[in-house]
Formats: structure tokens, sequence, C-alpha cells
């Protein structure tokens, strides 16, 4: 159980600096992608506080909340997935998606 806990721990940190390189960071690679998409500013900005307030969300004592963030991230990861494949990426450019897709179902299931 304790190493369980350990390591759910350590996903959860993984996923939440990610989520804050990405969008802290790589700023401008997230403006540039979401324009390539034809997607809208107000869509970018709203799926990124979205992510940076679920990854703070996971990080919480309360298992609900816990819940409520991963699997908002889950959904979010999906839908970048989804785009990507939708947008005919190379694998290469969603494989980040697909990995952080994997992680937070790990971090959903090992909550429920």
């Amino acid at each position: 159980m304790l190493e369980t806990n350990v390591l759910l721990d350590a996903l959860k940190i993984v996923v939440t600096s990610a989520i804050f390189f990405v969008w802290f960071i790589r700023y401008d690679n997230i403006k540039k992608e979401f324009k390539e998409y034809n997607l809208p500013t107000w869509f970018r900005d709203i799926v990124g506080i979205l992510k940076i307030s679920f990854s703070l969300m996971i990080h919480s004592s309360n298992k609900d909340i816990v819940f409520i963030g991963s699997l908002g991230i889950l959904v979010l990861m999906f839908g970048a997935v989804t785009t990507h494949i939708r947008m005919k990426n190379n694998f290469r450019k969603y494989i980040a998606s697909v990995a952080m897709l994997t992680i937070t179902s790990f971090i959903l299931l090992f909550t429920i």
C-alpha cells in the first residue's frame, strides 16, 4: 500500500509538472498549435485554466476532489489525442498526450 501511495504521488507530480511546463514555459507553442488547428483563443484559454486547475486538484487530500481533477485531465487529454488524430499528426507529435492520458487513468483508478 505504501509503495502504491508513493507511486501515485510521483505520478501526480509528473502530471502537474508537465502541465505547468507546457502551459507556462512552452505557452508560445500552445498558441501556435491552437492557431494551426483553427481553434479559438477563448477555447485555448479555457483548456489552459481547466488543465492547471485540475492538476492542482489531484494533490488534494480529499479523494472526491482528486477524482474530479483526474477525471477532468483525463477528459481533456482524450480531447487532445482525438484532435491530434483528427489533424492526422504523426504519433511523435502526440505521444505526450497519450502518456498523460495513461498516467491520469492510473491516478483515477487508484483514487477510486
